[in-house]
């Protein structure tokens, strides 16, 4: 089951997070990165038109994914397992605090 979602930072649309059968990617909007105030979402992901590919969750997502007894929360309620790192990032980051957001998409 591959899955992905939009990411925004600033409430704009940046670039796709996917997960595959080969691990991770995301890949930068051709339109985003024609913006003259562009940003990368994270010092370590760089601004490129090429994908960026990870055997395991990016760490800089990762860290949207919430800890402690909000994770508690979210695992109950939505019934998804902690290891499941993408379907915590999909379904607890749409409201992050910060300024990157992660929406599903479903456009899949």
């Amino acid at each position: 089951m591959n899955r992905s979602g939009k990411v925004y930072l600033k409430n704009v649309f940046c670039g796709v997070i996917s997960e595959t059968d080969a691990g991770y990617l995301f890949e930068y909007s051709q339109e985003y990165l024609t913006l003259s105030d562009a940003q990368p979402v994270s010092l370590t992901m760089p601004l490129t038109d090429h994908p960026i590919q990870s055997k395991t969750l990016f760490a800089f997502f990762d860290g949207l994914i919430p800890e402690g007894w909000l994770l508690d929360i979210a695992e109950k309620n939505w019934k998804i397992n902690y290891k499941d790192r993408m379907g915590l990032l999909l379904t607890c980051c749409k409201d992050c605090i910060g300024a990157v957001s992660v929406e599903k998409n479903e456009e899949l």
